[in-house]
């Protein structure tokens, strides 16, 4: 029997009704990307063929030679399986445990980079290896029966130099996000603490400045970064340095942009911290900030990794800011994929460009993956369980 009150309990009818938009929702949202990524294993035949099911099953890549048998998809999804549940369960306790007092972040950081370099070793040498092995010796089992190519990835990655465009949306993304972090938390606890009438409108001015378009800040801050050399030379002299097209100015820009909502955010986490927490610290010694880093941070790791999430993502996904102060010799991901849209023209180089596409999606499923029940635990619960 449940024990949620019969007048609590919903209908048939509505619990149908929900389910049924819900999987409708969960479908049309996954959709692209699940296509996308099937067109990006594809040759272009297969890929932007008439037929959906040509583009599931790949004939003309599989008669090329490149392709999946019933083993490698046995195999593959049995890794996969494992490793999405040593994610969500074996990972996080792994981290609790091994992570100095205090220091939890760092573990998840270096647990996080640790297991996702294991997991691309293990299914992208250890078991590619294993099957090249198995399958000649298997008969039907290690016979291709779905077409897959990997070559749409070895030359975007490769030839392309994808790479560097990766490393420059890491130096951008963790900029932005150790800063805005950073002054966020100080920030968010001064003001969540603080009495002052002066703290309530440094957050409504924070807010209108949250919501002006970036178009417009942009428009402001540009002309000082053309003009960084000229700005700097009475400072440094002639070898003084132009900031536009560089990484630094880009961080500059997001974090001024993403600042207000960041603080916003921590603060109300900050504020679901009862203030007898900070009165103990200081009754049993610590000063202000020694209470903040070694009693309040520990409870407000899930706020915290909330918050980081969104400055992440604002960051990682950026067009305009990106495109707008850097050159093509250091783009970010982001503008880089559209400009492969924007100048390819045969169906080779348009496959290309999917593929490059879906890696940026890879980042992005990982940091959800891993740090899914901080995040869960941030946006309904608050800093601290009720």
């Amino acid at each position: 029997m449940s024990d949620t009150p019969r007048a609590m309990r919903q209908p048939l009818g509505l619990k149908i009704g929900s389910a049924a938009f819900l999987a409708f929702w969960c479908l049309l949202a996954a959709f692209p990307i699940v296509w996308i990524t099937l067109m990006s294993f594809k040759s272009p035949v297969d890929a932007f063929a008439a037929n959906p099911f040509d583009v599931i099953l790949g004939p003309v890549t599989r008669d090329r030679g490149n392709g999946l048998s019933t083993l490698d998809l046995i195999l593959g999804i049995a890794v996969l399986f494992f490793a999405l549940k040593l994610a969500f369960t074996w990972l996080p306790r792994r981290v609790t445990d091994w992570s100095p007092k205090g220091q939890v972040w760092a573990g998840w950081i270096i647990g996080a980079m640790a297991y996702a370099v294991a997991f691309i070793f293990v299914f992208f040498v250890i078991l590619p290896a294993i099957l090249g092995v198995l399958n000649p010796i298997l008969g039907p089992l290690g016979a291709p029966i779905i077409g897959l190519t990997t070559e749409h990835y070895q030359t975007i990655w490769v030839e392309r130099g994808f790479y560097n465009n990766f490393v420059n949306s890491l130096i951008v993304t963790g900029g932005t996000v150790t800063i805005s972090l950073t002054v966020g938390t100080l920030a968010g606890y001064g003001l969540a603490r603080s009495g002052s009438n002066i703290a309530f409108w440094l957050l409504i001015m924070a807010l209108v400045f949250r919501a002006l378009p970036h178009s417009v800040l942009l428009a402001g801050y540009l002309p000082v970064f053309v003009n960084s050399a000229e700005i700097l030379r009475p400072i440094l002299g002639e070898n003084a340095p132009t900031l536009y097209g560089q990484p630094l100015a880009v961080i500059t820009v997001l974090v001024s942009i993403n600042q207000p909502f960041t603080i916003w955010m921590l603060r109300s986490f900050f504020q679901n911290i009862p203030n007898e927490l900070d009165e103990a610290a200081r009754v049993d010694g610590c000063t202000h900030f020694q209470a903040f880093r070694w009693v309040i941070m520990p409870v407000m790791w899930p706020g915290v990794i909330t918050t980081g999430l969104f400055s992440f993502l604002l960051a990682y996904n950026d067009y305009l800011i990106t495109a707008l102060l850097l050159d093509g010799t250091n783009q970010t991901m982001v503008p880089a994929i559209a400009g492969f849209f924007n100048r390819e023209t045969t169906t080779t180089d348009q496959v290309v460009a999917v593929a490059a596409a879906v890696s940026i999606i890879a980042p992005l499923f990982l940091l959800v993956m891993v740090f899914q029940r901080q995040i869960v635990s941030g946006l309904t619960a608050g800093a601290v369980k009720g």
